[in-house]
């Protein structure tokens, strides 16, 4: 990508030394120092600049410096950024007709994060059912890092330093159509699930299985809840993932791209479940603020926009297309799965960290989801020209990394 010739602040090249002497150690950052962005566009302190297909793991759906989160910022500054939920705000009661009526939900419980989202999730299954404990996640799954969410987050390097985690978790194979039927029974309060495991590698459900475990919910009493952290408010060409599997769970949980870019999330229920949280139950002193909530409903103002979500899915078709091209003429690169804007490239060998910093050297910011797989989650208004490029980009980086093309 191209370098500015602006001048580069008094602070760069600083921050790495006196981060790691103030912040405790719980990312593994990489050595770049962002400035600032526009569209898929991102600058570094230096000028240098990087076609963004991380979006911020799947948040800034809009891209950098939006026209209309900007103004959206804009009037929130000049209007109410915090009252606490002490108080009735109109953003906060519009975005949760909003999200209940475009999530097939009946009501919303804002928090401000996904993990938060889930662990109300756990909190209300619960609630609404006392004496049943067990909760079902799936292998591969990841939640969330607070304890509860954690405790679902089928991942050993992942739980192992904190255990013991929250008893009564039932771990199941993903998409296995057998194993589900024999677990539940009457002390099983939840069966937790994503439509599409993000960190899990990009994994899709098997077709119909969401059905299964649906069918398989209704006999049990369970109530099911779907995990649409990542893959929710539009990424996958639909509002939710599940909307295309003809699915109905009984409480969906959201937040990255909720606020394109700042901190939310959501937890959306249906029918007796959406009723069971009482005063008191539970809360969230920053969930539902004026601020976010009125930067949320600019967002979907966007993405709900006649022809927006066809058009990701349409941009999706391309660039799954064009990694399964590239993924046909190297031996390392095996296949391709995902849905709309959300795509994996699935490799032979556990390579994956390398080719995201072979490609970050070159221009192209991706992120790994597990040893084996790139991911690729672009903001949702991606060009086809931008596509374009960022696969020249990874097709040259699989050459340099001294790959084979395959016969």
């Amino acid at each position: 990508m191209s370098t500015s010739h602006a001048r580069p602040p008094a602070w760069a090249g600083s921050l790495s030394e006196r981060g790691a002497a103030v912040l405790q150690h719980t990312y593994a950052r990489y050595p770049i120092e962002f400035l600032n962005g526009r569209g898929c566009q991102l600058t570094d302190s230096s000028g240098r600049e990087y076609l963004d297909f991380t979006a911020g793991i799947a948040v800034n759906v809009l891209g950098h410096g939006h026209p209309a989160i900007v103004s959206a910022l804009q009037e929130a500054a000049d209007a109410l950024l915090h009252v606490s939920n002490l108080y009735w705000t109109e953003p906060m009661v519009r975005l949760a007709e909003r999200l209940a009526e475009a999530g097939e939900m009946d009501k919303v419980f804002f928090c401000n994060s996904g993990a938060e989202a889930i662990e109300a999730g756990l909190k209300l299954a619960r609630r609404a059912q006392p004496g049943r404990t067990r909760t079902v996640c799936f292998e591969g799954s990841f939640h969330g890092r607070t304890l509860g969410a954690l405790s679902m987050t089928a991942q050993t390097h992942y739980q192992d330093p904190f255990r013991p985690l929250l008893p009564d978790v039932h771990v199941l194979p993903f998409g296995d159509f057998d194993a589900l039927g024999e677990a539940l029974g009457n002390a099983v309060a939840a069966v937790i699930v994503e439509p599409i495991q993000g960190e899990g590698g990009i994994r899709p459900a098997p077709p119909g299985w969401l059905a299964r475990v649906r069918e398989l919910c209704n006999q049990s009493g369970a109530a099911l809840i779907f995990d649409e952290v990542q893959s929710g408010i539009g990424r996958t060409g639909s509002f939710f993932a599940f909307q295309e599997e003809g699915v109905l769970p009984d409480a969906v949980a959201t937040a990255k791209a909720l606020a394109g870019g700042l901190p939310m999330g959501a937890l959306l229920a249906r029918g007796d479940l959406a009723e069971t949280f009482q005063p008191g139950d539970h809360g969230s002193t920053f969930g539902g603020g004026p601020l976010v909530s009125t930067v949320a409903n600019a967002v979907l103002d966007v993405v709900m926009e006649e022809g927006f979500l066809e058009d990701v899915s349409v941009r999706g078709q391309v660039l799954r297309s064009g990694l399964e091209r590239v993924a046909a003429g190297h031996t390392i690169t095996h296949s391709v799965r995902g849905r709309g804007l959300m795509q994996g490239l699935v490799l032979t060998s556990p390579v994956a960290a390398d080719i995201v910093t072979a490609a970050q050297d070159n221009g192209l910011l991706l992120c790994p989801a597990g040893s084996n797989v790139v991911r690729f989650v672009p903001p949702l208004i991606v060009t086809d020209q931008e596509i374009s490029q960022a696969l020249e980009i990874l097709e040259q980086v699989l050459n340099d990394l001294g790959e084979e093309p395959s016969p």
